[in-house]
């Protein structure tokens, strides 16, 4: 497995930063249609038969580290499972109907009845996965987040017109969401120690910048060795489930677990070393945290993903 990055790919994550950057406190659904018009994010995951850009789920991946590294609210992720879940369990006829109006930038989301879901109370597509595949008659309710930056939806119940099949569709949506998840934390993670070791440096006591100290040294260089593994984790497990490897489900569950616990403890150490700044509402540290935790949350908290590696490592040879 090849962890380089192509020039390509390496173009659309610097193309999508730079976006980020110059964009980042314009309004969610004006940031959203500049990602869609300007750079095709909403069609990356969506096959070119159906007006889509015919990317894989690594090029999807790259795009929501950025988004994630930006701490700005996106239903990219939204948007990425329900078209992935879409093709996994959709009929060719939702498919052909459905995929265009993704991938030109319509919010979409994947909900199963009575659980919390990314942007089900704003979707325009909104796919359920109940006895069978539904596309509901409109959005669920909103919930309360952690992070007021994450939308969360539910429905209540399953209903709406029958696409496809459900099992398909949510085990594709599972894989998916969980290596989106750990993309989002990898970016995150990046983001806060970028955060923690500039501050680090302007940061004077006892006569010198905090950097200075042997202590703080280490505790960020422990903190820059959580994020690039995760990046590793993270990259692995896209490729894997990108292309169906048959340990693609494992890395998942690797990704995520680990992912989210690095994302933990990199919050919380940043939130250590910019001392009495970080709890205030004016920085972004308090951004952070709520982010860390929340996403730790969304696709299975880590110790699920532990417990369900731990049970296929269990299994019969054969089943």
């Amino acid at each position: 497995m090849d962890f380089a990055l192509s020039e390509e790919q390496q173009a659309l994550a610097n193309t999508v930063r730079a976006l980020l950057d110059k964009r980042a406190d314009a309004g969610e659904d004006e940031l959203w249609r500049a990602l869609s018009e300007e750079v095709g994010v909403a069609a990356l995951a969506v096959p070119e038969e159906h007006d889509g850009a015919g990317a894989s789920l690594v090029e999807a991946a790259l795009v929501l580290e950025e988004v994630g590294r930006s701490l700005v609210p996106s239903p990219l992720l939204a948007s990425v499972v329900a078209a992935e879940a879409l093709l996994a369990g959709g009929t060719d006829e939702a498919r052909a109907e459905l995929l265009p109006r993704i991938a030109a930038g319509e919010l979409a989301a994947f909900a199963v009845p009575g659980e919390p879901a990314l942007w089900a109370d704003r979707a325009a597509v909104l796919l359920v996965a109940g006895d069978a595949l539904l596309l509901a008659d409109g959005p669920g309710r909103a919930l309360a987040s952690m992070d007021q930056t994450l939308h969360l939806g539910v429905v209540p119940e399953a209903g709406g017109r029958e696409i496809g099949d459900a099992g398909a569709a949510r085990a594709r949506a599972d894989l998916v969401g969980a290596v989106g998840v750990a993309a989002l934390s990898v970016g995150l993670a990046s983001r806060a120690l970028e955060m923690t070791v500039a501050y680090s440096r302007e940061r004077v006591q006892f006569g010198r910048p905090i950097g200075s100290f042997q202590a703080l040294k280490h505790r960020m260089a422990d903190l820059h060795v959580l994020v690039e593994m995760s990046r590793s984790a993270a990259w692995a497990a896209a490729y894997a489930v990108a292309h169906d490897t048959p340990d693609a489900e494992r890395l998942a569950h690797v990704a995520k677990s680990y992912c989210s616990d690095a994302l933990s403890r990199v919050a919380a150490e940043t939130v250590q070393l910019h001392g009495g700044i970080a709890i205030t509402w004016e920085h972004d540290a308090q951004r952070v945290f709520k982010r860390a935790h929340a996403l730790g949350q969304l696709y299975g908290a880590p110790h699920v993903h532990r417990r369900l590696i731990a049970l296929a490592g269990t299994a019969p040879a054969g089943a």
